[in-house]
């Protein structure tokens, strides 16, 4: 069982994006996947409800109680909420293999971010080397100075990059029929995949590795 917490105290960073469409991914391969979701809003767990019957089955799980993993799971998706910190957060860093951290490229992100490491880097699951962090870009458009700020931060957080996203209105449309990238046909969204391959090989390898 390998769990990924994705986690971002900043608002709008892209956590839901992220969390839904790698449960998708799992699912897509013949995964038992859980989704569970921190946050009050409930987003992930409302993509969950519009997914078809069709596609390959995620379980979701109402993740703001004690516990966030499941131990059935061949791997637990966690959604975090915007603002977590303190106990929560060091919790649900201990339940986690992986902690997954989205940001945009602003100014505002890279600032929220940079704190958010520096705790991150406190955690004792982290410091142990029982929880491995890495980040990715969210909504990035390389063509923008900002996009290179935001990779000059990336280079320097002493945690690995695992690539960038870009905005890109197929996600929308994805959330919207409760779908992920892999439920689509791959000819439409290879560029988006290409993206998608470097954090997907990391996790992979990584829990490969664990067992």
């Amino acid at each position: 069982m390998s769990t990924v917490l994705v986690a971002n105290p900043k608002g709008g960073s892209g956590k839901t994006t992220l969390a839904t469409n790698l449960a998708g991914y799992f699912a897509s391969r013949g995964k038992h996947v859980v989704l569970s979701d921190m946050d009050r809003q409930r987003s992930a767990l409302q993509w969950l409800e519009r997914r078809p019957y069709k596609l390959p089955l995620i379980h979701g799980q109402d993740g703001r109680g004690k516990y966030t993993s499941s131990l059935s799971a061949d791997w637990t998706i966690i959604d975090s909420p915007a603002g977590l910190r303190g106990d929560k957060l060091s919790q649900a860093v201990s339940e986690a293999n992986f902690i997954i951290v989205p940001m945009q490229p602003s100014a505002f992100d890279i600032g929220a971010t940079k704190e958010f490491l520096e705790v991150l880097q406190q955690e004792k699951s982290v410091r142990k080397g029982r929880a491995f962090v890495a980040m990715i870009g969210m909504r990035v458009d390389q063509r923008t100075r900002a996009a290179q700020t935001l990779q000059a931060f990336l280079a320097q957080s002493g945690f690995p990059a695992v690539g960038n996203l870009r905005n890109a209105q197929i996600y929308a449309l994805a959330a919207e029929q409760g779908a992920s990238l892999f439920d689509i046909r791959p000819s439409q969204v290879s560029r988006d995949l290409q993206q998608w391959a470097p954090l997907l090989h990391w996790l992979v390898k990584q829990s490969k590795q664990q067992k």
